[in-house]
């Protein structure tokens, strides 16, 4: 709960709205549309139609409306994803949104939250390590981009995902390296790796880069779609074939050394 109001006040300290009122019809948030203020564009056909299929939510009832296999089938993402937020804060829609309303609101004057800012303390810092040069090395707080929350809570994920956390520095190859090196051992172009050509080898070699650098560099799914010029959702399809090719032969993890 804490989270959701953080992060749907991130226009106002940023000085994009001026004060709560703003923000209730400000567009580029969640917010307005949890509320009910604005319509979301992501709900199919909510421009066309006022259908009570088309609304981000359709019952004054939000757990009986969660609950219901038939109706939550034919829901977008978006929709799923309001209902799930409102639930935090009761099971009855007006009310849900009132209590929703409410805890912003107390959150607006807490500021920036560095255990909200993602990664463990190096990452909060922006990327700066210089202030963890004087702690000794299990001291430093563990850092990952992919999760949010203080060293201690991304240690405790990494192991719940049973991967080795701070796999980057176990792992000292950057991106690029680790690209140009696998596209040499595969006798594949770079040029190739990120032009749109579909064969089978450059596949293959995208799908080992993707999942070695997601997984044992700890990059995230932004940075190796702007290395190898994909999308992100293309990235996340590279990361599980690729996850099939590395089960098939561990000795792909020779690229890491």
């Amino acid at each position: 709960m804490v989270l959701i109001c953080y992060i749907h006040l991130n226009p106002t300290r940023s000085g994009l709205v001026n004060d709560l009122k703003e923000l209730d019809k400000y567009p580029w948030t969640g917010h307005s549309a949890i509320l009910g203020r604005r319509q979301n564009p992501l709900i199919p056909n909510s421009v066309k139609r006022n259908t009570p299929r088309n609304r981000p939510v359709n019952s004054r009832n939000l757990r009986n409306l969660r609950t219901d296999p038939v109706k939550n089938n034919k829901k977008s993402l978006a929709e799923k994803t309001i209902e799930d937020v409102l639930l935090h804060f009761g099971d009855r829609l007006p009310e849900a949104r009132r209590r929703y309303q409410h805890f912003v609101k107390q959150g607006v004057d807490q500021g920036t939250r560095p255990e909200l800012q993602g990664g463990g303390l190096a990452r909060s810092a922006g990327g700066d390590k210089r202030g963890l040069l004087g702690r000794k090395k299990e001291e430093r707080e563990k850092g990952d981009e992919r999760i949010l929350g203080s060293g201690d809570f991304v240690i405790q994920a990494l192991k719940g995902a049973n991967e080795l956390h701070e796999r980057s520095i176990k792992y000292r190859i950057s991106l690029d390296e680790l690209i140009k090196k696998v596209s040499k051992n595969r006798k594949i172009d770079t040029k190739d790796l990120i032009s749109s050509k579909r064969k089978q080898e450059i596949s293959n070699t995208r799908a080992i880069i993707s999942y070695l650098a997601a997984i044992e560099l700890s990059c995230s799914g932004a940075k190796i779609a702007s290395a190898l010029g994909l999308s992100e959702k293309s990235v996340s399809r590279c990361i599980e074939r690729g996850k099939k090719l590395l089960d098939n032969d561990k000795k792909l993890l020779e690229y890491l050394q």
